[in-house]
This record gives C-alpha cells, structure tokens and sequence, in this order.
C-alpha cells in the first residue's frame, strides 16, 4: 500500500508539471469537444493524432490520449441532453431522461448532474484503478505463454460476442482483424505472409493507416452516402447550472451507485460502457422515490447512467495496462500508441515504465477536476459547436486524415491504403459489421500467435498443455461459453415465441 502511494504521489508530481499539464489540458479539451460534436469519437481522434507518436514523448502523449478519452465521456453528455443525439452508444441512456428534463426547462440541472456525476464517478473509478491495479499485476506475473494465449483468445471471443447485434458480424470483422495483423515477414521463418509480393507490405500494414482509414474515412464516407445529416432541434439553455437541494438528494445517490457498476463492468472483457448505463437506469427506477417521472425527464436518469459511463472508462485502462489487453475500439487504437513507442503493456509495463504508468494515472485525477471546470462554464461554446454543418466537419477529417498518414512516412502506398480501409469502413457501417472486432484483432492477432508458439515451444508441441493448466482452460471455456450462450438464447427466445403464437391461435 505504501509504495502504490509513494509511486502515485511521484507520479502527481510529473502530472502537475507545466508542461505534461499542458498536454492534459489540451487533452481534456479536445475530448470534450470530440465528445459534443456527434459522430466524432475518441478512437477517431486518437487515431488522427498517433503520427504525433514520432515527434512527442510517450508521457505527454499518453496524458494527452487519457484526456481525449476522459473527455468525451464527458462532453457526450451535451449532445444526448441538448439535441437527443447520443455521440455514442454508451450516452443512449442519457437521452432518454436528459433531453426530456431539457424540453421541461431544465436542461442545465440535466448537464450539471452529468458534469459532476462523471467528475464523482471518475474519480471514484480511478481510485479503484490505482488500488486494484497492482493486484491484478500480481496475479498477471504468475501467467505463462499458455494462460497469455488463453487469456487473448477470450478477449477476441469476447470483443466479437458481444458487441454488434450479431456473434457472426462479430466474426467476421475479426477473422478480417486477424488477416491485417499477420501481412509481413514471419520472424520466426522469414517467410512473407499476405504480401501478394508487394515490398511494401513487408513490414506490414502500418496500424495509423487502418485506424484513420477506417474511423475517419469510412465514416465521412458513410456521411456522404447518406446525402445529409440528421441532427435535432438544439435545446436552449435553461435553468441554473446549478443543482438544488432536492437535486442533490436525488442525484448523489445514483452517482455512487453508477461508479460501482461502471468499473467493474468496464475492466472486463468488452464488458463496455453499454450494459453498467442500462443497468444503472433501471436500478434507478427501480429504486427511485419518483417513478413517475421516468420517461419524463428524472434527474436520477441522468445522474446514475452518466456516472457508469465514466466509471467504466477507466475500468477499461485496467486489463489494458496490467494485462496488454484492450477492451475496446479505443483502448485498442491507445495499445498501438504504445506500440509505436515500442512500449509492451502488460504486468511487466509497472516495472519497466513506472514512470509512465503513474504519470498517466494521476493525470486521470489532475483530468476529472480539469473537466469539471471546462463542461459547466464553456456549455454555451459547446452549444455554438453543436452548429457547425456536418459535411464541413467530415471534409475537413478527410484532408487532415490525408495529410497526417502522408506525414508519418511519406508514402503515397500509405494514402492509397487509407482509402481502401476507409471503403472497407463504409461497407462495415453499411452492413452494421462492428468496427472494434478488427481493430482488436489486428492489433492482438499478432501477439496471440507469439503466446501461442512459445507455449506449444515449452511444452513441445503438446496442444493439452492449453487445457492442463487450470487457468489457461478456465479462460477457453469462458470464451466457448460466450460463443455459444448467445445462440441458445436466441433458440429459447424463438422456441418461446412460437409457443406463445400457438398458444393464442
């Protein structure tokens, strides 16, 4: 315990710097408005930004990376409560009651809930961040190539099963993940794979490349096939931005409750934002002395979802900066900055990076009060955001995707590249086939193979040793689990219903 406080308070003191604070700043700004302005989300911009990798340090960069991601958990508050337009699937919930509560005139206790509810959530998440974390460090140093490869397997399972609307969309963006990953020289036999004798491709596909090409590109390319953009009436202003004394009491309660969901359910295996929010709105209701009002515009329908969203978000630097895994198309984007550093996340990252890891967390600290202060008093400039017309927004991505993949390595392959993935991203959002699947897969593919070959070089070519070992098989049959619990739901949910249909005829 007292070394995670001396290495927290070393931290806090590289945080506090001028110059990393600068970076954390800049960082919480930019999140906040990725955050308000909707369909711009933080693995977009992150991945806009991993060129900068080659000329800033990895302290600076990663405070700056955590800021963007903090702050648009944040700032994606704005646009559910304003114009009913969640920025992302984990601030559906928000809307339900906040722009309700904004049409009653009461769009600013709505936005203050949210803005201190994710300041109290967050904090609370990275307390439990900094606490557990060398916990799971611990207990991560025990695992060899066998439980790695295991462990890898249920995280591609699990990011495939569980988000999108289908397990075999999920699949089939990973399988493509997967192919991207192992293009390049095999370094243990020197054999190109997938290169289709392209010298270019030896090296492999450049991770910035597929990353802007597919969150960029595809969906300015998505917006464009559209023809417009469908965006809600803005809400005015209304109400003090701050909270009553009846708001407080109905609001500090749902806070907590939201935080104790969000992390825990944010740090497992594509455990997301998406399930702590709905469970926190129905815990609510469930719990709420005013009942009624849901579907009305109750405050503890903000309050507590908002709080679970920025709880899991840093549930999600949990697995991946103690185990190297990411949990989400965000972290994944994050996990190839480090990479780009030649940094390996894993147990091994609080030794190696001490520095680093600590730096980052308490930035997460010195980011929650930073935001507080930016979301309440700069609404009325988020509000004016809210009118920039989409197509010049998308257009602008374009030429800056454009210019910052030519940048990085001068290469006219690279951009040709870039907009090959930026189709393949339009066709993947026009046959709703989820993005983070390949994402996760490219970027894990490559690391599961090594796991895997140095586990079967130990036990010489002995394929049990992957269901010998407790944990490893532990991991498998959770993975199956997930693979195959959805299909027997969906069989149940079917048989059930023509139960009922016969039932009635």
């Amino acid at each position: 315990m007292t070394s995670t406080f001396d290495a927290l308070l070393g931290g806090f003191a590289h945080a506090l710097s001028p110059g990393i604070l600068i970076w954390g700043f800049a960082g919480c700004f930019i999140g906040t408005l990725v955050g308000v302005l909707p369909g711009i989300a933080p693995a977009l911009t992150i991945a806009l930004l991993l060129p900068l990798t080659f000329k800033v340090g990895p302290e600076a960069m990663f405070v700056l990376f955590a800021g963007i991601y903090y702050g648009a958990m944040y700032g994606g508050s704005t646009t559910s409560i304003l114009i009913n337009t969640p920025g992302e699937s984990a601030t559906i919930v928000t809307a339900l009651e906040g722009n309700k509560m904004a049409r009653r005139g009461r769009a600013g206790p709505a936005l203050a809930t949210a803005a201190i509810g994710s300041f109290v959530a967050g904090t609370i998440g990275t307390i439990a961040l900094t606490f557990f974390s060398p916990w799971v460090v611990d207990i991560a140093l025990s695992f060899g190539p066998a439980e790695y490869a295991s462990l890898m397997v249920l995280a591609l399972v699990a990011v495939s099963a569980v988000l999108g609307n289908s397990t075999l969309r999920g699949l089939i963006a990973l399988s493509f993940g997967l192919m991207i990953g192992f293009v390049g020289v095999d370094l243990q036999t020197g054999q190109p794979r997938l290169t289709f004798g392209n010298l270019e491709l030896l090296d492999g596909v450049e991770v910035t490349v597929v990353l802007v090409g597919l969150f960029a590109v595809g969906e300015a390319l998505f917006l464009a096939w559209q023809g417009h953009f469908n965006r809600g009436e803005v809400m005015r202003m209304s109400g003090s931005l701050w909270l009553s004394k009846s708001d407080w009491k109905r609001s500090w309660k749902p806070w907590l409750r939201g935080a104790f969901y969000g992390f825990p359910i944010g740090a497992m295996p594509a455990g997301g934002a998406e399930l702590p929010t709905l469970l926190s709105y129905y815990t609510e209701k469930k719990l709420s002395a005013h009942p009624e009002e849901f579907g009305q515009g109750a405050i503890e329908g903000v309050a507590g979802p908002e709080a679970a969203n920025n709880a899991a978000a840093a549930g999600v630097l949990m697995p991946l900066l103690t185990l190297g895994i990411p949990t989400s198309a965000t972290a994944a984007v994050i996990l190839s900055a480090f990479e780009s550093y030649g940094i390996q996340p894993g147990p091994m990252l609080f030794a190696t990076q001490s520095d680093l890891v600590w730096t980052l967390i308490a930035s997460l600290y010195v980011g929650n009060v930073i935001l507080l202060l930016l979301n309440l008093p700069l609404v009325g400039l988020w509000v004016q955001l809210l009118k920039i017309p989409p197509r010049w927004l998308y257009a602008g991505i374009l030429v800056i995707s454009t210019l910052a993949v030519y940048g990085a390595g001068n290469s006219i392959f690279d951009v040709g590249l870039l907009f090959v993935f930026g189709l393949v991203g339009f066709a993947m959002r026009r046959l709703d086939i989820p993005v983070a699947p390949l994402v996760v897969g490219m970027i894990l593919g490559p690391m599961l193979e090594r796991s895997l070959r140095q586990a079967l070089v130990i036990s010489q070519g002995d394929w049990s040793t992957f269901f010998s070992r407790p944990l490893s098989a532990s991991f498998l049959v959770i993975a199956a689990v997930l693979l195959i619990l959805p299909r027997l739901v969906a069989q149940l949910r079917r048989r059930e219903h023509v139960q009922t249909g016969s039932k009635r005829s």
